[in-house]
């Protein structure tokens, strides 16, 4: 593939990669996505609702002063 090149150790292990980015920036984004997607798996979720109901009162309150 153009524009991506592997570096590899002592072994031929692939060990990093090099993207062109001006050439490959979805691909970068995709990247990026599933890394940050991947670092915040622990983290607590919020269902949709409990989002909606949450923005509803802080316009609520925002409405009223």
């Amino acid at each position: 593939m153009k524009g991506v090149q592997f570096l590899v150790d002592e072994q031929g292990n692939k060990t990093a990669v090099l993207i062109d980015l001006k050439r490959h920036a979805d691909l970068w984004e995709d990247i990026y996505d599933r890394a940050l997607a991947a670092s915040r798996a622990g983290e607590p979720r919020e269902t949709l609702a409990s989002v909606k109901k949450r923005l509803e009162q802080s316009r609520k309150r925002a409405a009223r002063g």
